[in-house]
């Protein structure tokens, strides 16, 4: 498993062969260092810590400091353990470019936080229709309406999809198209919308499910 942490920077388009708009979002991937290795011999599984966007030693507690020490780089602000088959093919401090990981033409999927939608109504949390805005309706025209059940089994059942906090959440986006991959300047553009709003921090790795 290949994977690459990085920022999302926004979105823009670009032009393919036949002058078609292609929506894609742009996202500084890496470079990223190798700041841990698990070994199944050792912590029963195979397994690389890469870290992302260095930190000034100052805002880095003791505990960070030391662990980053340990590999012999910079403290570092974000760490993201990534699953591997062979952690011998690794080693500590060694640093990881977008070029090594993605690829154009080929597939990707980002994982991240989506942006917070503060508490929502049933209408924007999940679609709901709404109700009638006439004939006698009173200003309940967004309201989700009545959710008990009969006398039998006389309560809400669990999951009922009620007004509540929206957003927020890991969110996964499968089999993006990588679009363009720059190594220079550690930029990577991907089809389509990747979760978070600009800054966010995603992980970018090769597709599990890619039929193509």
């Amino acid at each position: 498993m290949k994977a690459i942490i990085g920022e999302k920077l926004g979105m823009t388009q670009v032009f393919d062969d036949e002058n078609r708009a292609i929506p894609v979002t742009v996202v500084k991937a890496g470079p990223v260092r190798v700041t841990q290795i698990k070994r199944p011999e050792t912590d029963g599984y195979g397994a690389i810590q890469i870290a992302f966007k260095e930190l000034a030693a100052s805002k880095a507690t003791r505990p960070q400091a030391g662990h980053f020490a340990k590999a012999g780089v910079a403290p570092h602000r974000h760490v993201v353990e990534v699953r591997v088959d062979d952690p011998d093919a690794y080693e500590l401090g060694q640093e990881i470019n977008v070029a090594d990981v993605l690829t154009e033409g080929g597939k990707a999927d980002v994982t991240g936080i989506s942006k917070g939608k503060g508490f929502a109504g049933v209408m924007k949390r999940h679609g709901f229709k709404g109700q009638g805005a006439s004939h006698g309706a009173h200003k309940i025209h967004r309201a989700p309406g009545s959710i008990g059940a009969c006398a039998t089994p006389a309560r809400v059942f669990k999951g009922k999809r009620l007004p509540g906090r929206m957003g927020g959440e890991r969110t996964t986006i499968l089999n993006l198209d990588v679009v363009k991959v720059d190594a220079e300047r550690n930029l990577v553009m991907l089809k389509g919308a990747v979760p978070g709003p600009k800054g966010a921090v995603v992980v970018i790795r090769e597709a599990v499910k890619s039929h193509g």
